[in-house]
């Protein structure tokens, strides 16, 4: 059986999330690295939206949204537990993190990031929204090692890269900041197998057209 095809943009955060779940789940794909500013034709008419990530299966049914493209692979092997299945409390808490997550922060963090595209407020004021969510975090983190426990669980791997790139801004601000809890937390996803993984670079697809075996 081939494996499916996964088109991927290394430093893009959905597409980070994605390979994350893959590889969290052992499901093997032939990754095909682009750049967002040149993208293939085949990923096009396999996903109009013409974003990363979009994973394309043996089927030919294809997956474009990150958050699905995890669930789908940990849906068929979920060895750590991290999608809790036998825990509807914590299933219900990992959806209402990831949905404040991808929603309003991510409204903020893009702002924040590109905050000269947003001259309505300074910097500051994008960063101090995006504060409220981080707020959260440091509070669940107060009292476990992760967000919902003493395991990590999808939440967690959902989230991780979107506070990576918010502490990336202004590394110098994040690392005086008052979350000392967060940094330890995400200094524990930057060291991990996992993220090493994950963020090894493969040739540009467009260059020969030739996939690489990510597992």
């Amino acid at each position: 059986m081939p494996h499916p095809i996964l088109y991927s943009f290394r430093r893009c955060p959905y597409a980070m999330r994605a390979r994350m779940g893959l590889l969290l789940a052992k499901r093997s794909v032939m990754l095909r690295e682009i750049l967002l500013k040149n993208k293939p034709a085949d990923m096009l008419a396999a996903s109009k939206k013409g974003t990363v990530p979009v994973l394309i299966l043996n089927d030919g049914s294809v997956i474009d949204e990150s958050l699905d493209i995890m669930q789908w692979a940990l849906q068929q092997n979920d060895p750590a537990n991290l999608l809790c299945i036998d825990n509807p409390s914590i299933q219900s808490d990992i959806d209402a993190l990831i949905a404040t997550c991808d929603g309003e922060f991510k409204g903020w963090l893009d702002k924040y990031k590109y905050a000269d595209r947003h001259p309505d407020f300074p910097e500051e004021y994008y960063r101090q929204q995006g504060m409220h969510f981080l707020n959260v975090l440091e509070e669940r983190l107060s009292t476990s090692n992760y967000l919902l426990g003493t395991a990590p669980t999808l939440a967690d791997y959902a989230i991780f890269p979107f506070i990576r790139q918010f502490a990336h801004v202004d590394r110098q601000w994040f690392e005086q900041s008052s979350y000392p809890k967060i940094q330890d937390w995400l200094t524990k996803h930057l060291e991990s197998d996992v993220f090493s993984k994950v963020m090894a670079k493969y040739p540009l697809w467009l260059d020969n057209h030739e996939s690489f075996l990510f597992e």
